[in-house]
C-alpha cells in the first residue's frame, strides 16, 4: 500500500512546503483539499494548475485526490450540485489527480430513501462527465452515509465504474461498523482509505496515529489479507481543532506505525 497525507492537517500551507514535508518523511503523495482558503482550489486558471501538476511531478510525488465538499444527497435543486462536482473534476483532471471526493450531506428533512435516490441521480449523471475527463468520483463515508452498508445504498444504485468509495475510518467506526463488515461492503468500489485516530468517540481532536481509539490494526489487516493494495492517507483534522499538535511534527512516526502495521499484517 501506498501512503499520503491530506493538506487538511497543514491548512493553508504553500505547495512547496507540502511538498518538501511529504518528500522528507516518505510519503508517496498528498491528497489536496479544495477549498479558497487554500492553494489549490476551483479557482485556479490554467497556467496555475499547470504549475501545480509540475511541482508535485518535479517532487517525485503524486497527487492522491481532490477533497472536495459538494454533498451529493441534500435537499435542493441538482444543478448548482452538479456545477460544484464537475469544476472539481475538471480541477482533479488538470492537476493530474485521479479521485475526487465528495460528501452525502443528506439533510433531516428527507428519509432515507430520498437521500439515497438524491444522491445516486446526481452522482449517475455526474459519472459519465467523469469518465470523460478520466476522473473517479468517491463519495466519503460520512455525515448522512457514515458506514459502509449506508453508502452501498446509493453505490448499488449508481452502478457505475467512475463512482466508488472512500473509506473514512473515523465514521464507520462511529457507526458501529467492523472494519471486517466496512471493507466487505465497500471492496468492489474502494477508491482508497483515510486512516486517523481521535482521543475518544466524544472528543474527536486528532492524535498521532496509534495514539488514540480507533482500530487501526484492524483496518490494516484486514485489507491485507484481501491483498488490497491502494493507498492509506492519513487525514488529521487540524483545521477543526486549534489545540491540535501541528501535523509535521508527527508526520514521521505516523508513517513508520502505518509501515509498522503493514509489516505485522502481511
Amino acid at each position: 500500500m501506498k501512503l499520503a497525507f491530506s493538506t487538511l492537517g497543514v491548512p493553508g500551507l504553500p505547495l512547496p512546503e507540502v511538498t518538501a514535508l511529504a518528500a522528507s518523511h516518505g510519503y508517496h503523495g498528498v491528497e489536496l483539499r479544495a477549498h479558497p482558503e487554500e492553494p489549490v482550489h476551483t479557482g485556479l486558471t490554467a497556467e496555475q494548475r499547470a504549475d501545480v501538476a509540475a511541482a508535485f511531478k518535479a517532487a517525485g510525488l503524486d497527487i492522491l485526490g481532490v477533497a472536495g465538499y459538494a454533498r451529493v444527497a441534500a435537499p435542493g435543486d441538482d444543478e448548482p450540485v452538479l456545477t460544484e462536482v464537475r469544476a472539481l473534476i475538471d480541477l482533479a483532471r488538470d492537476i493530474g489527480a485521479p479521485y475526487v471526493r465528495v460528501f452525502p450531506g443528506g439533510g433531516d428533512e428527507q428519509s432515507a430513501e430520498e437521500a439515497d435516490a438524491t444522491a445516486a441521480r446526481r452522482l449517475g449523471t455526474a459519472a459519465e462527465y467523469a469518465a470523460d475527463r478520466g476522473v473517479r468520483i468517491l463519495l466519503e463515508t460520512h455525515d448522512s452515509h457514515r458506514t459502509g452498508a449506508d453508502a452501498m445504498r446509493v453505490l448499488g444504485l449508481v452502478g457505475h465504474r467512475q463512482v466508488g468509495a472512500l473509506w473514512d475510518v473515523m465514521h464507520t467506526w462511529l457507526g458501529g461498523e467492523q472494519p471486517a463488515d466496512t471493507f466487505a461492503a465497500l471492496s468492489p468500489h474502494l477508491g482508497y482509505v483515510q486512516v486517523k485516530d481521535i482521543a475518544s468517540a466524544e472528543d474527536k481532536t486528532p492524535v498521532a496515529l496509534g495514539a488514540g481509539v480507533l482500530p487501526l490494526t484492524d483496518v490494516v489487516e484486514v485489507l491485507s489479507r484481501n491483498g488490497w493494495d491502494g493507498w492509506l492517507c492519513w487525514e488529521y483534522e487540524a483545521r477543526w481543532y486549534e489545540a491540535a499538535a501541528p501535523l509535521p511534527s508527527l508526520l514521521g512516526a505516523g508513517r513508520e506505525h502505518l509501515a509498522r502495521l503493514l509489516n505485522e499484517s502481511a
